[in-house]
């Protein structure tokens, strides 16, 4: 993997595509301030985290929902591009010149490059205002730590930094979560020592996005996804369930699943989450929360329009949600060594039967749990309202493979690939690159 990056302005960071992962980003703009000027001052690192922030959830989303959504069937490639018909084909059909998988990868990389310019770059520049330094370096160890997350959803091995020379070392997925965890811990670390300023609040974050909640939910996501039952509980119980943390779009910046799936029309959503019956409550609330009519039945499935947070261009796309962090704390119960049955039941009929009340206006309405109380039964249902409440937000194919629902090549019905080929252009470069999954 090889990068040269030259970092112009923050709309330029946002606007480019980025799809390329050998990219020479060498464009002079004559008007713009040079790299020394970014990241050698206040004012260039603080833009440069607010243009982190903006690719992320611009282009960087986008590949995080789209692609590994239609792998996990949540919703349907419906366009005549070849790139998403082959990732809606999924199975041996799937190429390794796919642009799809390789937006997945060169996005989270590029996320990557500037997070780590901002780690290094932060101590001496901001080296007078301690305040302002926390809470810019802590912001990018999140950043990079979910794109490392959003890596490890979708390949088995990545390299787990950049190299300029091509020559990058690749390591097994499980490696890529415990530097994310890494990460997150020091950032939990560095806001605990040196509470951020309400400057950094006001220039970088903003009021819609809430630092220290998203570290601790993302913190209890990949200690889950690693098997640290305890620790995943630990940092589930450190999040406020009653804060709110969004990315903000505008008619600038665009909600990028809304223009996928209403402006370009490239995708649909299945019916019933596009889940088997069995794992859907038809008196759901959820189902009118994320799918609305007209339906339309294309290739035999019948489809949805997608609402929820994607039915206007400047809807907020939540960072994480409330019941997430819920039915991470459930699972982890169930799963450690001693499973706490009481405990788990106890957050699983939290979000089943909460009727209002949350955060962001997901409400299951659903009566108690009435089913086998067995940690097998149960992590069933801890699957099954994952898949509801966590509806296009990336967490399907991962959450497909954890829970060992049926798989590719015996079955294609809950997803159609386990992980993604590496892109073409990477292996071009870079000799240490793996013998591509099977499927």
């Amino acid at each position: 993997m090889k990068f040269k990056i030259k970092i112009l302005t923050t709309s330029l960071l946002v606007a480019s595509s980025l799809m390329l992962t050998n990219c020479s980003l060498d464009i002079k703009n004559p008007n713009g301030p040079t790299d020394a000027q970014i990241l050698t001052t206040r004012d260039g690192l603080i833009t440069l985290s607010v243009g982190l922030r903006q690719n992320y959830s611009t282009l960087g989303i986008s590949s995080l929902i789209l692609t590994p959504g239609t792998t996990a069937r949540e919703i349907k490639g419906i366009t005549t591009f070849t790139n998403i018909i082959e990732i809606e084909a999924g199975g041996t059909a799937l190429p390794t010149f796919n642009g799809n998988v390789l937006g997945v990868w060169s996005r989270m990389y590029r996320v990557i490059g500037m997070a780590d310019d901002i780690i290094a770059s932060a101590p001496t520049a901001l080296a007078s205002d301690a305040a302002m330094k926390s809470g810019v370096v802590a912001h990018a160890n999140l950043f990079k730590a979910m794109a490392l997350g959003g890596l490890a959803t979708s390949f088995e091995k990545m390299p787990l930094q950049t190299d300029k020379l091509g020559q990058a070392v690749y390591s097994d997925r499980t490696e890529a979560l415990k530097l994310a965890v890494k990460l997150l811990d020091e950032a939990v670390a560095m806001v605990s020592a040196t509470a951020p300023s309400a400057e950094f609040r006001t220039k970088v974050t903003g009021a819609d996005f809430d630092l220290i909640n998203s570290i601790q939910a993302y913190r209890a996501r990949y200690n889950m996804m690693l098997g640290n039952f305890d620790a995943a509980i630990a940092s589930a119980n450190a999040v406020d369930l009653s804060k709110k943390s969004s990315f903000v779009y505008s008619s600038q910046s665009q909600n990028p699943i809304y223009a996928a799936t209403q402006i370009s029309k490239d995708y649909a959503p299945r019916d019933n989450f596009g889940l088997p019956t069995a794992l859907v409550d038809a008196d759901d609330k959820r189902l009118a929360f994320y799918l609305s009519t007209p339906n339309v039945v294309v290739g035999g499935e019948t489809l949805k329009k997608l609402v929820g947070f994607f039915d206007a261009v400047d809807r907020a796309i939540p960072v994480y949600l409330p019941d997430e962090i819920r039915l991470i704390r459930a699972e982890a119960n169930l799963r450690k060594a001693t499973p706490d049955i009481n405990a788990a039941l106890a957050d699983i009929n939290a979000v089943r039967t909460q009727a209002s009340g949350d955060a962001f206006g997901v409400n299951a309405g659903l009566g108690a749990y009435s089913g086998s109380q067995t940690k097998d039964a149960l992590l069933i249902e801890v699957y099954k309202q994952r898949c509801a409440e966590l509806f296009m937000t990336g967490m399907r194919l991962e959450d497909s493979r954890r829970f060992g629902r049926p798989a590719p090549p015996t079955s294609l019905v809950e997803r159609t690939r386990n992980f993604y080929p590496y892109p073409d252009q990477e292996r071009l470069t870079n000799p240490n690159t793996p013998t591509d999954p099977s499927i």
